[in-house]
């Protein structure tokens, strides 16, 4: 029997699992209040405490460090990889703890994996968010200064991709699909026989709006605002990511109580909430012709498709293209215990950067 430890860190939480085989045994969302959080001057100096966290949770259900065959993080920010078990290496951590390539707490569970494993050889990480799969012509902006790049919730999209697989006795190597991401940021992606062929960079402001990001905007107007002489480029940053989208129109980035608002008779939530889910739609029209037609599905998965008002109308668009299937919420910590499962067995094989 092979024991795991899967950590997966988030900006106020860390999501930690205990896996025997490919089974989840203990599992938990550990939170960090946000004055704790506040206290740290960056995601670095969060070491101790969320270390302390972790050990903590393994001390509590008599999880025994030493025993443990692989320790396994959600990525961190590298240098672009193809999809996959990468093990953790020196130079891994470097460009992770270098910040060339962007900066998340998930760059700290990198470290911390690695740190804490006790053979260094089966410390992982599993699609990381710097997977590029992109087709070439995937890549053109308009711009050849700004190439379009792979940057969205490859985690739970293949996560969610292998779980309608396996559900329906699939090979994802074998089918196309269209997966949707719907989150704090939503991200629509073209599988293409296993390989995320495009996909809109939900993350800085591409694709449809969500909760609270813009996602791609008229560009003409945005260069007169970012030269109007009202705005720094941190103010604009934060437009496009943390102020835009619903919290933009409504002044709420609360789906569920929007929704509520809506069907309530509140013509402004509705209109938003209507136009966040008719750019969404649009945008699987999008991937669907990156697909050429030849579609197998539709996945809607996230957070926001727990919503059945939200699933059903984008059903009503797209239903058309392919059959559309729901899993809502996240499937990453599975994914992650699974995948570094099979490497361990020699199922999976086992990257390096």
């Amino acid at each position: 029997m092979k024991k795991l430890v899967v950590i997966n860190l988030g900006s106020t939480s860390t999501k930690i699992a205990y896996f025997e085989d490919a089974k989840i045994v203990f599992s938990a969302s550990l939170p960090h209040p946000a004055e704790e959080i506040q206290a740290f001057a960056s995601n670095w100096d969060q070491y101790d405490y969320r270390k302390s966290a972790i050990l903590g949770f393994m001390e509590q259900h008599g999880i025994v460090l030493t025993e443990l065959d692989a320790f396994v993080s959600r990525g961190g920010h590298t240098e672009p990889v193809h999809s996959g078990v990468y093990r953790i290496t020196p130079k891994m951590l470097e460009q992770s703890r270098s910040m060339k390539y962007g900066n998340h707490v998930s760059d700290l569970g990198v470290r911390l994996a690695y740190d804490l494993a006790p053979n260094k050889q089966n410390a992982f990480i599993v699609d990381s968010p710097c997977t590029d799969e992109y087709d070439p012509l995937s890549r053109y902006s308009g711009l050849p200064e700004l190439p379009r790049v792979s940057r969205f919730h490859v985690l739970n999209q293949k996560a969610s991709a292998r779980l309608y697989c396996r559900e329906h006795g699939l090979n994802y190597e074998d089918i196309n699909l269209v997966v949707v991401h719907m989150g704090g940021g939503t991200s629509v992606a073209a599988h293409k026989k296993g390989r995320l062929a495009d996909g809109n960079n939900g993350l800085d402001g591409d694709g449809p709006f969500s909760t609270d990001r813009t996602g791609g905007l008229p560009v003409g107007g945005l260069i007169d605002m970012c030269y109007s002489g009202k705005y720094t480029h941190a103010e604009m940053r934060r437009k496009i990511k943390g102020q835009g989208g619903l919290m933009a129109y409504v002044h709420d980035t609360n789906v569920k109580a929007i929704e509520a608002k809506a069907l309530a008779g509140d013509e402004d939530c509705k209109n938003a909430l209507d136009a966040m889910i008719y750019q969404t739609a649009q945008e699987i029209g999008k991937k669907a012709v990156t697909l050429k037609g030849d579609v197998n599905a539709i996945i809607l998965t996230g957070g926001i498709a727990h919503s059945k008002y939200v699933t059903d109308m984008i059903r009503d668009y797209v239903s058309s293209i392919a059959p559309v299937y729901v899993y809502p919420g996240e499937h990453e910590m599975e994914s992650l215990g699974e995948q570094s499962y099979e490497a361990l067995i020699g199922k999976a094989e086992v990257f390096e950067l």
